[in-house]
Parts: structure tokens; sequence; C-alpha cells
């Protein structure tokens, strides 16, 4: 009999070890989901109108109609501070103390004009971007390569053309 009891108390102790690692494995994708990364900042060129629409007359108003769209596509806002966008020949805008809020775009003109959340202004006297072909390039605070938006001859991307 004491065998009878030895084999019926493993089987317990097995079923018991079962249950409670299929309670374990049940469990572990809701405390993964706990500590799951927050979300990373999605920020990119969305649009560049490279070509100022009218005549090319280097007036503020002609330079202003020339911008490039730069969208946070996230929940979560990002601070530009210290951020570039910068064409092929090494003409670069540097963001000075600006936050991108969560899900919304901020339009980058040549010309001058007062800064606001959705328009900022490079303050140029000429043209930035190449009409015929040129790269826009955004980097982050430490240089490393967020986006890029090309067009002409070396074009991968959207916006106009």
């Amino acid at each position: 009999m004491s065998a009878s009891v030895s084999v019926t108390a493993r089987r317990l102790v097995a079923a018991a070890l079962a249950a409670g690692a299929l309670v374990s494995v049940v469990t572990l994708p809701a405390s993964a989901a706990d500590h799951a990364r927050p979300e990373r900042p999605k920020v990119e060129i969305s649009d560049v109108q490279y070509n100022s629409p009218g005549r090319d007359d280097r007036s503020n108003r002609s330079l202003n109609r020339e911008w490039v769209e730069v969208t946070n596509t996230g929940r979560r806002t990002v601070n530009l501070d210290g951020w570039t966008l910068r064409n092929e020949d090494g003409r670069t805008y540097t963001f000075d103390h600006y936050r991108l809020e969560g899900r919304a775009t901020v339009r980058i003109h040549t010309g001058h004009g007062r800064d606001t959340d959705s328009d900022l202004y490079q303050d140029r006297r000429n043209y930035v971007w190449d009409n015929r072909s040129d790269t826009a390039t955004l980097r982050n605070d430490h240089g490393r390569f967020i986006d890029d938006e090309s067009w002409g001859h070396h074009r991968h991307g959207g916006g106009h053309r």
C-alpha cells in the first residue's frame, strides 16, 4: 500500500508543478507588458517644398514659400534642441530651444519671420534647397541620422516635385 501512496503522491506533486508552470507561462506576457519599453519617438521629414511657387525673386515672401516639414508621429513631445536640418551643400539650420509636441508638425521656412509652435524661420536671404536635386537631412543633437528626403536625380522619398 505504501507503493500506491508513493505513486499517488508523486502524481499529485507532478500535477501541482505542471499547474504552477502553466500559471507562470500564462502570466508572463502580462508581467512583461508591465515592463515594456517606453515608446521611442519617431521624428521624420514629412514634406518638402523646395521650389517656392512663383518667381524666385529672393523676396522674403518667396524665401518663406520654400520649406521643410518635420513631424513627430509619436505621442510624446520630443526636444529638438540642437538637432540639425542640412542640405547637400552644408547649409545647416540648428533647432534652438524647440520642443515638438506629439503628433505635431513644424514647418521650417528659409526666410525671416517670427517663430511659433508650427512655423520656424532660418532667417536667410538666399534659397537653401536646390530646385533640381538636393537632400534634406535631419540629425539629432548627437549628430545621429534621423531621416532624409531627396529629390531630383537621387530622389528616394516623397515631397513636392
